[in-house]
């Protein structure tokens, strides 16, 4: 299906792929998503009552992802620990800004682990490079 419309047009990737950070004000308000990427910040602020802010970063930009505490509860190792996740969940639009309300959180850090295997060659594909 990819393969005869341009880039440019073609719908944005539904689970279980990763979409790129920077396309993320393409799918719908509401619309199931799933991101990837490094984590680079966790907040648990006292006013949240138990909601943490996790940034993510790919290669395109950042993702903001809300964890309300429920869903923390059945990912805690993930959200404490990972590194590096893959993150499934409700697009959200408030004022200009874009979140991914969590559903799903994946810990793919072993992944980063395969980067210092001697042997390792990477596939060249970038996030970016996504349909």
């Amino acid at each position: 299906m990819f393969d005869r419309v341009p880039p440019h047009r073609q719908p944005w990737p539904r689970p279980p792929r990763a979409l790129p950070a920077a396309r993320l004000r393409e799918p719908p308000q509401g619309a199931r998503v799933t991101v990837a990427g490094l984590v680079l910040v966790r907040q648990r602020p006292g006013t949240a009552k138990g909601v943490i802010f996790v940034t993510l970063e790919d290669e395109t930009g950042t993702a903001n992802v809300v964890v309300w505490a429920q869903v923390y509860e059945r990912f805690r190792r993930a959200v404490i620990s990972g590194r590096l996740l893959r993150v499934t969940g409700r697009l959200q639009r408030e004022a200009g800004v874009v979140h991914i309300v969590a559903e799903l959180i994946e810990d793919l850090s072993p992944l980063l682990d395969r980067l210092l295997d001697p042997g390792f060659k990477p596939d060249g594909v970038r996030a970016g490079d996504q349909p």
